[in-house]
Order: structure tokens, then C-alpha cells, then sequence
């Protein structure tokens, strides 16, 4: 009996010892940290070289090779040889290809200096965020387009959060009010384009134009911003999306509110799923829960992620351009689709308190700055990541980095560390 006591409290004593010696064992960020810091010194480096011109980076210059874009549209040259829109020549390909104050994409530049700065709260990204984003004023003039969500509530927007004074609420507030001038009642939408063949098209890309909406309703509390807003989503989301909860790119309607036709522009065909489309519709229909708390947004959101879920087939989860693309090796990925469905999921499984749409997200955030996405400081024309996909249907910006692929992948690590919370200074 005594060395049975004797012999537990031996096992007692080991298993306490072992215990003690047991400590958890802490999460390596290395591949976070590398991310920050590459972006920091990619985006500096644009800054200090283009202030003074006017522009803002966009992509890289390219050839268009119809033969390679017959394979992956499956069609004949003949077809899409009208819809070709790339102005680059052979002399210029591998150059950064710059845009000016009105192309959509110019507020993702400023935005990516917002949350660079925000993130590793360096002085000197805030001085070139607060340059670009004054550099984006003339916007607050622009009714021509939908895209002035985009221009406007990725700089001013972040601006505002992370710098205020009134003159950016005032710019906010006017653009806000031309968005609402493209709303048109009996359609339920806001008009996207006013070019093309279409009567009054609206594009998917469009519910990501609304968050400029819920700001300026946050601001002034006029719920007309929210009501438009609101109508735009609803009306979208009985349009634009099939059963399956994939959605088409463009929908144009009648004068009367009923659907003329529904069609790509930048994705493979008709009733394809564009890559980036998809996760467009599941990071607009986040922010309309996030914002009204209406259900059926949250439960649409969820529907669309779930869906991307099982139709996204890659290995690292970085889609093909388009989820009904050709199956080989020349088939481009679209890693600014990626960074989208990334930012969108992680902010998703806050509102839901589901983590497999954190787990996805981080995943891939993780592949995006492995060595295959994130470029090596100095290369790459200074853009954080490689291997997005603009337009293949249109011939440009094919494989290529994209200024608002970066912004989101920023975003979507903020987002990543505030859920962990996780400073760059413990990094």
C-alpha cells in the first residue's frame, strides 16, 4: 500500500512537471510581418516617384496576344476583336501603365498608403496618403460614373477614419449625392455605364460603390443615402443572381424597371461566373448587413460565400479568372479576386461568428504573400502583389498586378489583424 501511495505520487508529481514545462506555443507571423513590410517599401517607393505627375499607379504595360485570349474565351478571334481596349505597343510593355484622376481605379493607390500607414504607423506613408488623396479632389466634380465609390471612399474614406477635418466630409458628401443623381426609381438602381449598347446597365461591380452611401448617411444622417443604397442591393440581388448564387456581370434594363438582357463584359461568357464578380457581390452584400442589419443581406452574403467555397478549385484557393475557365496551365489567376473574397470573408465571420470563412480568408493571405504572389522589393513595378486578371475578354491587364488587388490585400490583412489583435509593433 505504501509504495502503491508512494509510486502515484511519483506520477502525480512527473505529469505536474510536465505541465509546467509545456508552454503554448506561439503562432509565427513571419509571413505577416514580410507582407507589411514589403508593401511599405513597394508603396513608397510609387509615392516618392510619381508625386508631381498627376498620375497614380494602375498596372503594367502589355502586348495583347488575341491567340491566347481565343483559347480561353473558346472563340474565334472574329468574335471579341471589336472589344479589344489595350493602348499599349510592344515599346512600352513591362512599364508601369499610370492613370489619371478619373479612371475608376484611381482612389485604390491613396487607399493602399492609408492602410499601409494605419497598419505600420509610418510617418511617412500618412504624408504620401494625405498628398494622393488631396491630389483625388477634382472627383467630387465627376457624374459620369458609378465608379466614384471606388475613387472616393477608398482615399477620402480611410482619410476620414485615420486623418478628419470637414473639407474630406464635404468631398464625401458631394460625391455621395452624384452617386444618388445615377438612381433611378422605377429601375431600382443606380446606372453603372454610360457607354456601350446597353439602355441602363448595372454592373455587380456596382453593390461596392454603396459603402460611399452608408458613409455619407453616417455623416449626415440623411437616410435618403441609405435608401437608395438599400434599394440598389434589393434590386440587384433579385436580377443579377441565379439559383446557384452566382452572379452575372451585367444586367440592362427597360425603361419600365423589367430586364432586357443579362451579359459579361469581362468574364469568359454570358452565363459564366466571373471570378472577381463573385467576390464583389459577397463583399458588397457584407457591408449591406454591416450596415442596415437587414438579415436577408447577411444571409445572402452567406449564401454567396458558401458558394464560392465549393466552386473555387485551386490548390491555394487563388481562383482562375473566371470559375468556368479552361482547365490548363496557361490559364491566369485572379489574386485581386482573391484579396476581395479574402477582406469580405474575414469581416463575414465577425457578423456571423462562423470561422470557416476566417480559416478560408487566412489561407489565403497566406498564399498571397508566399514568394508565388507577393513580388520581391523593387520588382514588379512596385505593386505588392503579382497574378491578377483585369480583362481578358478585353485584352488587357492579363496576369498582371493591380492597384486595387493591393488594396484589398491591405484591407483584408487589417481586417486579419484586428480580429487576432495583432500590432506591427509585436510583430
Amino acid at each position: 500500500m505504501y509504495n502503491m501511495k508512494k509510486y502515484n505520487l511519483f506520477l502525480f508529481f512527473t505529469a505536474l512537471l510536465l505541465a509546467s514545462c509545456q508552454t503554448p506555443q506561439k503562432e509565427n507571423y513571419e509571413w505577416l510581418k514580410k507582407s507589411l513590410d514589403t508593401a511599405s517599401a513597394q508603396l513608397k517607393i510609387t509615392g516618392e516617384k510619381l508625386k508631381g505627375t498627376g498620375k497614380f499607379p494602375r498596372s503594367i504595360h502589355q502586348v495583347c496576344d488575341t491567340m491566347f485570349i481565343s483559347r480561353q474565351l473558346e472563340r474565334d478571334p472574329s468574335v471579341f476583336k471589336d472589344s479589344i481596349e489595350s493602348e499599349s505597343t510592344p515599346e512600352l510593355a513591362g512599364q508601369i501603365l499610370l492613370c489619371p484622376v478619373s479612371d475608376w481605379t484611381s482612389g485604390f493607390f491613396p487607399g493602399s498608403l492609408w492602410y499601409a500607414y494605419e497598419l505600420t504607423r509610418k510617418d511617412s506613408l500618412k504624408n504620401l496618403a494625405i498628398y494622393y488623396t488631396n491630389q483625388l479632389n477634382p472627383v467630387r466634380y465627376i457624374k459620369d460614373t458609378h465608379d466614384v465609390g471606388f475613387m472616393v471612399n477608398c482615399s477620402y474614406g480611410n482619410a476620414l477614419r485615420l486623418s478628419p477635418n470637414d473639407t474630406i466630409k464635404e468631398v464625401i458628401k458631394e460625391t455621395a449625392d452624384n452617386l444618388c443623381r445615377r438612381f433611378n426609381d422605377t429601375i431600382g438602381c443606380i446606372r453603372s455605364w454610360d457607354f456601350g449598347e446597353w439602355n441602363y446597365p448595372v454592373i455587380i461591380d456596382n453593390i461596392m460603390n454603396l459603402d460611399l452611401l452608408f458613409n455619407a448617411y453616417n455623416l449626415t444622417s440623411n437616410y435618403r443615402y441609405n435608401e437608395v443604397a438599400i434599394k440598389h442591393a434589393k434590386t440587384t440581388m433579385r436580377n443579377h443572381f441565379r439559383p446557384d448564387y452566382t452572379c452575372y456581370h451585367v444586367v440592362s434594363y427597360n425603361n419600365d424597371g423589367t430586364v432586357d438582357y443579362k451579359r459579361t463584359h469581362q468574364g469568359k461568357h454570358d452565363e459564366s461566373s466571373w471570378a472577381r464578380g463573385q467576390a464583389w457581390a459577397v463583399y458588397g452584400y457584407t457591408s449591406c448587413f454591416r450596415e442596415t442589419k437587414d438579415s436577408l443581406f447577411l444571409t445572402h452574403a452567406e449564401n454567396v460565400a458558401n458558394m464560392i467555397i465549393s466552386r473555387v478549385k485551386t490548390e491555394d484557393l487563388i481562383p482562375l479568372w473566371d470559375y468556368d475557365a479552361i482547365q490548363s496551365p496557361e490559364t491566369p489567376r485572379d489574386a485581386s479576386a482573391a484579396a476581395v473574397t479574402a477582406s469580405a470573408f474575414i469581416e463575414l465571420s465577425t457578423l456571423t461568428q462562423n470561422g470557416k470563412y476566417f480559416d478560408y480568408a487566412e489561407t489565403i493571405l497566406k498564399n498571397l504573400s508566399s514568394d508565388t504572389y507577393l513580388a520581391p522589393i523593387g520588382d514588379n513595378q512596385n505593386f505588392i502583389l503579382m497574378h491578377s486578371t483585369g480583362s481578358i475578354p478585353n485584352g488587357f491587364e492579363i496576369d498582371a498586378p493591380l492597384n486595387y488587388a493591393d488594396y484589398y490585400y491591405l484591407e483584408a490583412l487589417k481586417r486579419y489583424m484586428d480580429v487576432k489583435k495583432i500590432k506591427y509593433a509585436d510583430l
